[in-house]
């Protein structure tokens, strides 16, 4: 079930979905197929255009793919290289067409580990898909919930601070502008059922969906199945069924 919001006339009605994904498998699709890694993430990357097509279309507020994590500096300095290069070169192809279809694109997670000339495409993708509403597309990029809350806790200091206002600096720490709502569904391909330190802070409450498909191979109707699965699920949020739907 849907989290609620309100209409204008006052009624429920479920408030668009914070949905987020894992794109794991890109590599292992590759060297099954005696390929080099490199090519998995390209195919990935066609993936990823062909999932963010199908969020907008059904309706999805938010879209969260984690792309590279701080855990993935440690892979040979060849993949990092080409991994990086491709993600600029998707932002600059891809920025045009999100701008063409009212996504709004924000990259989150540390950038100054990121080399300049990615830093520079980063604000210009950002700046020139700022006015889009349609649907919000977060790529992690050099990212790590546990690191993004320790920075934000340093951030808060010794006073107390609410939930509320903790978010906000989460937010700020990882370059999230006016942040997101907390994820509704997470989503991870490849076989691994591990949440590999991404959006913690926000997964407090996500249902979780797993599958073995590389991310490479994952469709949209895969995608839409998925969907429909976490419509039909009961959400809690540790109260009681009459409680949630209140």
């Amino acid at each position: 079930m849907s989290a609620m919001q309100s209409g204008e006339d006052g009624s429920a009605m479920p408030a668009p979905l914070h949905v987020a994904i894992i794109m794991d498998g890109n590599g292992r699709w590759a060297t099954s197929r005696g390929l080099p890694r490199t090519a998995g993430h390209r195919a990935g990357v066609r993936t990823a255009r062909s999932i963010v097509e199908t969020a907008r279309r059904a309706g999805v507020g938010t879209l969260t793919l984690y792309a590279f994590s701080a855990d993935n500096w440690g892979r040979p300095r060849g993949e990092v290289t080409a991994l990086l290069r491709l993600f600029r070169r998707t932002l600059l192809s891809e920025s045009r067409r999100c701008l063409e279809n009212g996504v709004r694109l924000s990259v989150i997670g540390r950038r100054d580990r990121l080399p300049a000339l990615l830093r520079d495409t980063i604000d210009e993708a950002e700046a020139m898909t700022a006015p889009c509403g349609a649907m919000q597309l977060r790529v992690a990029v050099d990212y790590s919930a546990r690191d993004a809350i320790l920075r934000a806790a340093a951030m808060a200091g010794d006073a107390p601070v609410s939930r509320e206002r903790f978010a906000e600096l989460l937010a700020q720490v990882d370059h999230a502008g006016g942040g997101a709502p907390d994820v509704d569904l997470l989503i991870r391909t490849g076989g691994e059922q591990r949440l590999s330190d991404f959006l913690l802070w926000e997964c407090a409450y996500a249902e979780l969906a797993f599958t073995r498909r590389m991310w490479p191979d994952f469709t949209g109707d895969q995608f839409l199945e998925m969907l429909a699965d976490f419509e039909r699920r009961e959400r809690r949020f540790g109260g009681v069924p009459e409680q949630a739907a209140s």
